[in-house]
């Protein structure tokens, strides 16, 4: 493999993460989208990348917090979400380094979470396959420090507080309805409304449509708990 492979500016964005490829061809698909014609993409890096942050989060939450067990689990998710993922990816500086055609890039597909959250995760794949999990797990440690000191995944995930609340409140179950979906798959927008029969609704939009499921559980509650 060229030790040309990566731009020279790639190259010096990762060395100031503490990041030195052995195999810098590998790096490059990680950057990759599908969109792009020269050279593979990151999606069997990313399914690898995938298994590695929840195995290194869901350790460290073990060690760091005597939750139970639905707690810890509700925590790991919120921390592993793509949301988080793109969150990270842009606080290090991903998106100056993602390769995309031309289509794509003109359509925001260098600031999608979806793109950001797939590229995060082909990364920590890229990671394990050169310098072994206990590398990968210390870059989790270094780069998710303030998420997982924050309070992401505490709070009572949306739909279960809507689910809870219609309960309580001798409510029928909430119904969920998509009511759109477009753009392009690497940057669609998802739009949901959540009805509780003789109460209301709400819509929320976001780049899934479970996360516009919860957008939409929000506003309810926010609108009517």
């Amino acid at each position: 493999m060229s030790t040309s492979a990566l731009p020279a500016a790639t190259r010096n964005w990762l060395a100031g993460l503490d990041i030195e490829p052995v195999e810098e061809g590998r790096w490059l698909r990680a950057l990759t989208h599908g969109s792009h014609t020269d050279g593979d993409d990151y999606e069997r890096l990313e399914f690898v990348g995938d298994r590695v942050l929840g195995l290194a989060i869901a350790r460290w939450l073990y060690d760091r917090e005597e939750a139970a067990e639905g707690e810890l689990a509700q925590r790991l998710n919120a921390l592993v979400s793509r949301q988080m993922c793109a969150r990270i990816a842009r606080q290090i500086g991903v998106a100056e380094h993602v390769r995309l055609g031309k289509q794509a890039r003109e359509d925001g597909g260098a600031d999608s979470d979806n793109i950001l959250g797939d590229v995060m995760e082909a990364l920590l794949g890229a990671l394990l396959l050169d310098h072994g999990f206990d590398a990968a797990a210390q870059f989790v440690q270094r780069v998710w420090q303030t998420a997982v000191q924050g309070d992401a995944g505490r709070a009572k995930h949306p739909k279960s507080a809507l689910q809870e609340w219609a309960a309580a409140n001798r409510r029928k179950p909430p119904e969920y309805e998509l009511l759109d979906r477009s753009g392009p798959d690497h940057s669609a927008s998802f739009t949901v409304q959540v009805k509780v029969a003789n109460v209301g609704e709400a819509t929320g939009t976001a780049s899934s449509k479970q996360d516009a499921e919860t957008a939409a559980a929000k506003a309810f509650m926010e609108q009517f708990g």
